[in-house]
């Protein structure tokens, strides 16, 4: 009878075999290949952006791509070739990095021991820190055109209004070769992730840290040295703010922490009003090692501190060679900083205020500063 498990002659497996997927029988053939590359680490893609040679065929994948997106009006969609390292091992084939997505090389091999970016598991990367960045807004563009800021292209909007800042940005960009790409205000809007743009933006590689021993010789040569030091200001726009403020009153130089600090993005460019194209600006490894090797070499190292045990006002050591150390956004300097320091210096507020945001602050003292030594003057 129907359903009778008994019946003579029944079938005891299924009639669909293994399934030779990815994770059926033949996975194992795809063990030790590692990740997809995405499109900017393929030699044969029009996004390759890698350091290896650039193939015929994406160079012309590349140009055919330019031509069209100058007659639909709108940026390119291609790599920018040289600007992604793809040499971490060789012997991986058509100049693509060895071992990625595996700790052996691939198939068995040994470890690579490449310097590369970090990729985590699947098909997209981290962004890379060497990555180009786009600098937005009129005058930080024409500072940085001004300064002669390497460039990679220009962008401009679509309609934008003329007047003297954009035909000299336009003009400077031209007398240096770089290419004018006019786009729709949608893709820059795009582009920059809604930032205030003004209708322009420079896209600019990583920015060119100055040495800081470099830094500390060029001051000391000035008749008035002065350089601001940030101790874990880990806002951008709190950067460029100083920066700006460095570049009104006359220092030589600003200096901040490779780690757990804010580093020279877009936003610090654009904040800065184009004055980080004109003030040299270092990443050192240790903060309290360098303010020490200011001191040896003269300075006097003051740090801002609400509980300060100098007032402002009263800082006689202003008019003589300087390091002033401004504190994070929240937590001030940081215990081993505010030992290393000469002194503390406190600014005199009237009111309940705790204390002032960390570029104010930087301000308030590099106004002071300059004050006194045009009186010594």
């Amino acid at each position: 009878m129907a359903g009778n498990s008994q019946r003579r002659g029944r079938r005891l497996t299924s009639k669909a075999g293994a399934p030779k997927g990815t994770g059926g029988k033949n996975k194992d053939s795809l063990a030790g290949r590692g990740r997809t590359l995405p499109a900017d680490e393929r030699p044969w893609h029009k996004g390759y952006s890698g350091t290896e040679k650039l193939p015929q065929r994406t160079a012309w994948k590349q140009d055919k791509e330019r031509r069209a997106a100058a007659e639909e009006g709108r940026a390119p969609k291609i790599g920018q070739p040289g600007s992604k390292d793809t040499t971490w091992g060789r012997g991986g084939g058509r100049g693509v990095p060895v071992g990625r997505g595996t700790a052996t090389g691939g198939r068995g091999g040994k470890p690579t021991g490449r310097s590369g970016p970090r990729v985590t598991p699947g098909r997209k990367s981290n962004p890379s820190k060497d990555t180009p960045e786009l600098l937005v807004g009129r005058n930080p563009v024409l500072e940085a055109l001004r300064a002669n800021v390497p460039a990679t292209a220009l962008y401009t909007a679509q309609g934008i209004d003329m007047d003297d800042r954009i035909n000299e940005i336009i003009r400077t960009a031209a007398d240096r070769g770089i290419a004018n790409l006019e786009i729709s205000r949608a893709e820059l809007d795009r582009m920059t992730g809604g930032v205030l743009h003004q209708g322009v933006g420079l896209q600019v590689p990583p920015f060119a840290y100055q040495p800081f021993e470099d830094m500390v010789a060029a001051a000391l040569e000035q008749q008035a040295p002065l350089l601001v030091a940030l101790d874990g200001v880990t806002d951008p726009r709190n950067l460029g703010a100083v920066i700006r403020s460095a570049a009104a009153f006359g220092a030589q130089g600003v200096f901040v922490p490779e780690r757990r600090a804010a580093g020279i993005t877009a936003t610090a460019w654009r904040t800065s009003a184009g004055a980080a194209a004109r003030v040299p600006v270092a990443q050192v490894t240790n903060l309290t090692r360098s303010l020490k090797a200011c001191r040896d070499a003269g300075f006097m190292v003051v740090g801002l501190d609400a509980d300060g045990d100098t007032d402002l006002y009263n800082l006689e050591a202003a008019v003589g060679p300087l390091v002033v150390v401004v504190g994070s956004e929240g937590r001030g300097l940081s215990r081993l900083v505010g030992e290393t320091c000469d002194l503390t210096v406190s600014i005199p507020m009237i009111s309940e205020v705790e204390s002032l945001n960390a570029s104010v602050a930087a301000a308030v003292a590099l106004a002071e500063v300059a004050r006194r030594r045009s009186v010594e003057q």
